[in-house]
């Protein structure tokens, strides 16, 4: 039976070193296949534990079942409940094949702990095998699912767009409206922008080839925030922008990034990206994408970055939009491990730089990867 949620006085406070054992316990519990955590799950637990809490992640405590848990956590709000679900989910996710015995394990703490989270309906697809279901769970039961054309007037499309990730190549106007950014003073948001669409050949909105216009919206989040364009970069990104957001199923959107690029249980998603497995895995990504979900939780209230009229802010100064924001900076952890901007070595592909060649060969001027001061 679900344990209830507080009536009054709920616990509001920052978990202790105890209950951060305990909600180990409970990770490992739900989370491990029968022969215990994976070395990507270890990695990716002992690199969110210690970002989101500032305790180090414990994995000698016993097994501990789905009702014990989550009295334990009784006096806890259904946010924290539903944080703690969605990092059980996470770490379920990550698993190639994904056990049924997972699945329902993640499952059945969810319930006790009395927390609905929609990804658990991809989880339970997944571990069938079913992944055409589990794609459409994703869009039926995630970020997407409340979409209303009507209310996306912060992509400033011509038309109205009939699903999230549709595409806009045929919108001069829209066009125009990203082309005027070029005019921005140096170092302004939206200046540093079009450099990074020029530096890697990216299209803008409104014109064939372009990305949809929802997904170009965290183009803006990878110059904000300070991350590279690479397939690494992405999952710190959307690590960061789902964790900035208090809306549970913005969760969806790292769940879809860890299955396109991780597991490629997604053979494509948000109208653009094509599967890349494995990246997660790689050497200091855990730590990467652990800072990039605690810097989207530091950042004041709740923000949905995919849903900011970006024009409006465009001609801050660079630092003044992310002082608007209040985003923290990366952690020194996880600058180590590689973490990089746009215009660091390593933060765009071979593949873009070819790209950004190939444009500016066709607009008659000199390439540069740091592309940020051209005025065409």
């Amino acid at each position: 039976m679900p344990v209830a949620l507080p009536s009054s006085d709920p616990d509001l406070t920052p978990p202790s070193a105890e209950e951060v054992r305990w909600l180990c316990r409970g990770f490992v519990s739900a989370s491990a296949p029968p022969r215990g955590l994976t070395p990507t799950q270890r990695l990716l637990m002992a690199a969110l534990v210690p970002a989101m809490t500032g305790f180090d992640a414990t994995f000698d405590g016993a097994p501990i079942e789905p009702d014990e848990f989550a009295s334990g956590l009784a006096r806890r709000t259904l946010q924290f409940r539903s944080r703690i679900v969605q990092k059980m989910v996470l770490l379920a996710l990550i698993l190639r094949p994904l056990p049924a015995l997972v699945a329902e394990r993640v499952a059945a703490f969810a319930a006790e702990l009395d927390v609905r989270e929609e990804m658990l309906a991809v989880a339970g697809e997944l571990a069938k095998g079913n992944y055409a279901l589990a794609a459409v769970d994703f869009d039926r039961n995630g970020y997407i699912a409340g979409w209303r054309p009507e209310e996306a007037a912060e992509l400033h499309t011509s038309g109205t767009l009939s699903s999230a990730w549709e595409l806009a190549v045929d919108d001069p106007a829209l066009a125009q409206r990203w082309a005027d950014l070029e005019s921005l003073p140096q170092g302004t948001l939206g200046r540093l922008v079009t450099g990074l669409y020029r530096a890697r050949g990216f299209v803008y909105p409104g014109r064939p080839g372009s990305a949809p216009p929802l997904l170009a919206q965290h183009d803006w989040v990878h110059v904000l925030a300070d991350y590279g364009t690479t397939v690494e970069s992405e999952l710190e990104v959307f690590a960061f922008i789902a964790r900035a957001n208090d809306d549970p199923h913005a969760f969806s959107l790292l769940a879809m990034i860890i299955s396109l690029f991780e597991t490629g249980y997604l053979r494509n998603g948000a109208g653009l990206f094509e599967a890349a497995p494995g990246h997660l895995s790689e050497r200091g990504m855990a730590a990467r994408v652990a800072d990039a979900l605690r810097r989207g939780a530091l950042c004041p209230g709740s923000t949905d970055f995919l849903r900011i009229d970006w024009f409006t802010i465009a001609d801050l100064p660079l630092q003044a939009a992310r002082q608007h924001f209040e985003i923290p900076d990366k952690s020194a952890k996880a600058r180590r491990a590689g973490s990089v901007s746009p215009w660091e070595p390593g933060g765009i592909t071979p593949y873009q730089v070819e790209a950004g060649m190939r444009m500016a060969a066709s607009l008659g001027i000199d390439y540069d990867d740091h592309d940020t001061a051209h005025v065409g």
